[in-house]
């Protein structure tokens, strides 16, 4: 009996697929193709065309994708490459597990490629270019910049792009440089390359088709699951946290984290954490590679004073590879029980097994990581996916500020899971220019040709769609700055070639990635690296600090060549790590001011949660906000617009260079203002203001250099590239007007 005959029969897409295909099926054990994969089979074998294949994690994306792929690759002979680019190491080194599982039948060579991958294995890649090849879009960027004139050569046969965690781009430095990175391919290869893009969580399809293809965005088949998800269970604990007691004298040697551990809701959090977990595989998100530390250290001193075997493992991105793993196979081996209290570093496709149940400490950053993290719970056939959110409110006192009084992230909260009940998500945010990417692309481009005409630089990154928001002004004025710093210069035939800044900068491996990252100490214990921390947070010799979960006391700190070396300690407290904040959609807020002025109380609040959201509602109605958006705290005024941080960034920061001083604080704007009607001009002139003038307001700020290149922009580009990314200035000036009516 064949393997189509039993595998799903009556499958027309499985029959398509090559037959030591259908038997690799057939041994695995499936008995049925999902969903996606019917469809992704015709839409992907004959590589004609542009896909997103959008479902939960675990869905059988990656075999989707593959299976169509490959079967493409055995049918037309022994050329050709396809290229997976991944945004995470980690998940290259997974998916090589798993594709050179189904590959070595099919004698088709899969490589990894990042800097962890031995030298012999790329140089087998160089000299054959065929099969599947795994990589980062920094490892590809390398390529472009170290081997420009062997690229045409290399993906001359390139057949197909896998773009995995497609989601995980949009919006971002790195996501622009993916797209340039992705017309540069198909220059380098000189024929269209059908594009393959994999998400569990897109809030907008076809924001998502034009992040892919920004040309021809329409010609993209879109195949999002349609299999029923599994019952879902939620609860949000509410906690009230009261003011810490003054300590004596004698208490005066107690560690910083001591004195944290006084907190009602840290222990009250840690103990509940310990008691419903144990026993099983959970993943916990804190929100902070600090609270991870915090959180990983408190568990695993309960199992140490429990006298039993540690459950609790630290995961986030600052800990050292080794340590990373352990916690990964910890997770995977499911011999027993394993919780990795983490940041979003777990929250994308490395394969860790299905957990129990993931709990949130705190407001999640967003609906679409809520959903992304909430797939890797109930994947067992009967199990529910269950989640636990820790919401922690301040104790109120009459100096307590609104958004305390309001309950602020309790609310957030409640109106996350409302949306995520409703099967909404945050969409993409594609519209930035990101200038800064621009610059690197721009160098990158001049190292793999040797030097560029600026007429073919233009055709190359502007005029291929990708930087399409860019016009000729400002790309001559971004060549002159570039001139002036001494990253370029042009030679008398007009080649743009890179200036000796310009040469030193690209030759160094930082160059690769578009994203900022600072200089880092490494941690040290008994020669082993435990992790890095940011070079701007030093610590001190005798210092306490917890790391990787456990106590450790600094023995000395080497500053020339970066090592802060230690030993283990009964104090500490969590190191202070960086973190950009998280924007907030104007859904959301819409839907908060909905929860305060309602009258339902959702029934995932449990008891302590209950009560704050009705004492929130008395505070919301004895301030008058269910009638108006304007109130008083102090000598400021408080405007509650129920507007997301793009808007209400924008609205503050035009307000203030306009003389009345504002600030985005959430959930409010709190203005420097007498009344509402000393407000009105301002807004008037916000409503009535031409682009160009609102952005000559964006220019006199103080702090718009966020992004990698930025520093290298003429003031001009830099402000364009600023509020394309922070700012909704259409939006401010639909708020402004919109006030004004109210």
């Amino acid at each position: 009996m064949s393997a189509s005959e039993r595998v799903e029969p009556d499958s027309s897409s499985f029959s398509q697929l090559d037959e030591r295909i259908q038997r690799w099926i057939w041994s695995a054990g499936w008995t049925v193709m999902r969903d996606i994969q019917e469809k992704a089979i015709p839409a992907l074998v004959n590589a004609d065309r542009d896909v997103i294949i959008a479902a939960a994690t675990a869905s059988g994306k990656t075999e989707a994708a593959f299976f169509p792929i490959l079967t493409n690759f055995l049918k037309n002979g022994s050329e050709g490459c396809v290229i997976y680019i991944s945004p995470l190491k980690a998940l290259i080194n997974d998916q090589w597990e798993r594709l050179d599982q189904l590959c070595e039948n099919l004698e088709i060579p899969v490589t990894p490629w990042h800097g962890d991958v031995a030298a012999n294995r790329k140089a087998r890649f160089i000299k054959k270019p065929y099969g599947v090849l795994l990589i980062t879009p920094e490892s590809l960027e390398a390529l472009f910049v170290n081997r420009g004139h062997s690229v045409p050569t290399l993906f001359k046969s390139l057949r197909y792009v896998v773009i995995d965690e497609l989601h995980a781009f949009i919006g971002s430095e790195r996501g622009k440089q993916l797209q340039s990175l992705l017309h540069r391919l198909e220059l380098a290869a000189d024929h269209p390359v059908p594009r393959v893009g994999l998400s569990a969580t897109l809030g907008d399809m076809a924001l998502a088709s034009t992040f892919m293809r920004p040309e021809k965005s329409e010609q993209t088949q879109l195949i999002v699951s349609q299999n029923a998800h599994q019952e879902l269970k939620l609860i949000i604990k509410g906690y009230v946290d009261k003011p810490l007691k003054p300590r004596a004298d004698s208490e005066a040697e107690i560690s910083d984290v001591s004195r944290e551990e006084t907190s009602t809701s840290l222990n009250a959090i840690a103990d509940h954490l310990y008691r419903v977990l144990r026993g099983t595989n959970n993943l916990v998100f804190p929100n902070s590679r600090g609270a991870v530390e915090t959180y990983a250290d408190l568990l695993r001193r309960r199992c140490e004073n429990e006298r039993v075997p540690n459950e609790f493992w630290p995961h986030h991105g600052s800990l050292s590879k080794n340590i990373r793993e352990e916690t990964e196979q910890a997770l995977k081996a499911g011999d027993k029980p394993a919780t990795a209290i983490c940041t979003t570093t777990l929250e994308l496709g490395i394969d860790i097994g299905g957990v129990k149940s993931i709990a949130q400490i705190g407001s999640p950053p967003s609906v679409a990581s809520l959903r992304q993290r909430l797939g890797r719970s109930g994947r067992r056939a009967g199990e529910s996916s269950i989640l636990r959110c820790y919401c922690v409110e301040h104790e109120l006192t009459s100096e307590s500020p609104l958004s305390d009084r309001l309950h602020e992230g309790l609310i957030q909260s409640t109106a996350m899971l409302q949306l995520l009940l409703a099967g909404w998500c945050e969409p993409p945010h594609p519209q930035g220019l990101h200038a800064s990417t621009l610059v690197q692309q721009l160098l990158s481009l001049i190292a793999q040709y040797g030097g560029i005409t600026s007429k073919k630089a233009w055709e190359s990154l502007i005029g291929g769609s990708v930087f399409s928001n860019i016009i000729k002004e400002d790309f001559v004025g971004l060549l002159k700055t570039l001139i002036e710093r001494d990253l370029i210069y042009q030679d008398k035939t007009g080649l743009l070639l890179l200036g000796e800044r310009g040469e030193r900068m690209v030759s160094h491996y930082d160059f690769y990635a578009a994203f900022m990252s600072e200089d880092e100490y490494r941690l040290s214990y008994n020669g082993s690296t435990l992790g890095a921390l940011p070079i701007s947070k030093p610590l001190l010799p005798e210092q306490n600090v917890i790391f990787a979960g456990r106590r450790w006391q600094v023995i000395s700190v080497d500053s020339t060549d970066r090592v802060i070396v230690v030993a283990p300690s009964v104090g500490g407290k969590p190191p202070l790590f960086d973190g950009a904040g998280i924007m907030v959609h104007d859904r959301i807020r819409q839907e908060m001011r909905a929860v305060l002025d309602g009258n339902d109380i959702p029934a995932f609040l449990d008891p302590a949660a209950k009560m704050l959201l009705v004492e929130a509602r008395e505070a919301y109605e004895e301030m008058d906000l269910t009638k108006g958006l304007y109130t008083r705290e102090g000598k400021n005024l408080i405007l509650m617009n129920w507007c997301g941080d793009w808007t209400n960034n924008a609205l503050a920061m035009f307000l203030t260079a306009l003389g009345c001083p504002a600030t985005n604080e959430g959930m409010i704007l709190r203005l420097t203002a007498e009344s509402i009607n000393s407000i009105a001009p301002f807004l008037d002139r916000i409503a009535k203001s031409s682009q160009e003038e609102l952005l000559a307001f964006v220019g006199k700020a103080k702090n718009l250099q966020c992004e990698k290149w930025d520093w290298a922009l003429p003031t001009d580009l830099l402000v364009k590239s600023f509020a394309s990314t922070r700012l909704d200035v259409s939006g401010a000036q639909r708020e402004a007007a919109r006030l004004l009516n109210s």
